[in-house]
């Protein structure tokens, strides 16, 4: 039971529904995958995704006839989360690892977008530090001019795909200014020399995380992404456009919840009638729908204030991911609850999301820090 009433709304054209009936159709021929292996279920999902076409929208060339489109991001991702959330990861990543090529990149170094548009290549987007999280300006790691390229040393965490992938966008110090103005970025091979796997890390819902070391790497100077000190700059508009998405990912997980929560009131029997007869249940899925519709609004209002020109949308952007996760974590403890025991039993598909929302209230910018996000662009604009 898949509603699909929200692509009626204005902010869809009909190229938007065509490609969601699309990526549905998929989704349900194709996933879930087996997680026994999750570093080989994710590299087989990117081979997959690929193969079918579906990362061509992850980071196409700025001159392409069909540019990044926010709004096509956000239906692919919440779909692949509706029906298997390392799907969506490999999805996301894949995208977020392109995405500064793909927004500032120069024409060789776009060549590397053939690559991840295909799966042949898998990204990443390696930002975090164990002391600049949210706190981006705070990062640590050096990139020192050396000859006719740069030194890097320190060390990264919580890198989604750490470990399996072919290339990083690597955010570094390069000290043109103090904070913010002395980052910039880099593209590194994941098998250079120096570039080590320090710390594979484990996590409620398993996927493929690590802290990596990064010692004495030499890179070229043409690996550098767009100019010296524009480095802050470059993660703050790719997370400008994948912010936004994070919400729809988490509207998948909600989107689901709900679905499930539906059918086991409906077949439930309690009291000599089905749960939904149940008001106080009747009061949960009425929440539950409110919380759905009123994330999409948010979602797909920042997609589409984005797709069309808007350079910038922080504000919205943050608020959609604020509202989506949050949200979506109530919805699924709701459905946990109507599922009683077997909310919580290993395995079960609500136990599964109860363990997947929660990572998506922190990563990309916590619940917390999109909240002074919020304030600060609220009270700048009054």
């Amino acid at each position: 039971m898949v509603d699909t009433t929200f692509l009626t709304w204005p902010f869809f054209t009909d190229r938007h529904r065509a490609l969601a009936d699309a990526i549905e159709r998929w989704s349900a021929a194709n996933l879930p995958v087996d997680h026994a292996n999750v570093d080989a279920a994710c590299r087989n999902l990117v081979a997959r995704l690929g193969r079918d076409g579906w990362l061509a929208h992850t980071a196409p060339d700025p001159d392409a006839p069909s540019p990044l489109d926010v709004r096509t991001l956000c239906l692919m991702r919440e779909t692949l989360a509706r029906h298997d959330g390392l799907a969506d990861f490999a999805f996301a990543m894949q995208g977020l690892g392109a995405g500064p090529i793909s927004l500032f990149g120069n024409a060789e170094q776009r060549a590397w977008l053939k690559r991840t548009r295909t799966g042949a290549t898998i990204a990443a987007f390696a930002l975090t530090e164990q002391k600049s999280g949210s706190d981006v300006a705070n990062i640590a790691m050096t990139a020192q001019r050396d000859g006719n390229g740069y030194l890097i040393d320190g060390e990264k965490t919580w890198i989604s795909n750490g470990g399996i992938a072919d290339l990083y966008v690597v955010f570094a110090r390069t000290g043109e200014g103090l904070g913010a103005k002395g980052l910039s970025a880099f593209l590194v091979p994941g098998d250079i020399t120096g570039l080590t796997v320090a710390e594979r890390l484990d996590v409620i819902a398993p996927h493929p995380l690590a802290r990596l070391k990064f010692d004495r790497v030499r890179v070229p100077a043409s690996a550098m992404i767009g100019a010296p000190g524009e480095g802050f700059k470059i993660a703050m508009a790719t997370l400008d456009v994948f912010r936004a998405t994070v919400g729809a990912a988490a509207l998948g997980f909600a989107r689901r919840a709900l679905d499930e929560a539906v059918v086991r009131s409906r077949t439930r029997e309690l009291f000599g009638g089905p749960l939904s007869k149940l008001q106080m249940v009747q009061g949960h899925i009425a929440d539950m729908a409110v919380d759905v519709d009123a994330a999409a609004l948010l979602v797909y209002r920042a997609a589409w204030t984005k797709d069309s020109g808007a350079p910038r949308v922080t504000r919205e952007a943050s608020m959609a991911k604020l509202f989506a996760t949050d949200r979506a974590q109530q919805v699924i403890d709701k459905a946990v609850q109507i599922h009683g025991g077997d909310g919580v039993r290993h395995g079960h598909i609500v136990e599964r999301l109860y363990r997947e929302i929660r990572a998506l209230r922190i990563y990309e910018g916590a619940s917390d820090v999109q909240k002074i996000v919020i304030a600060r662009q609220t009270l700048a604009g009054a």
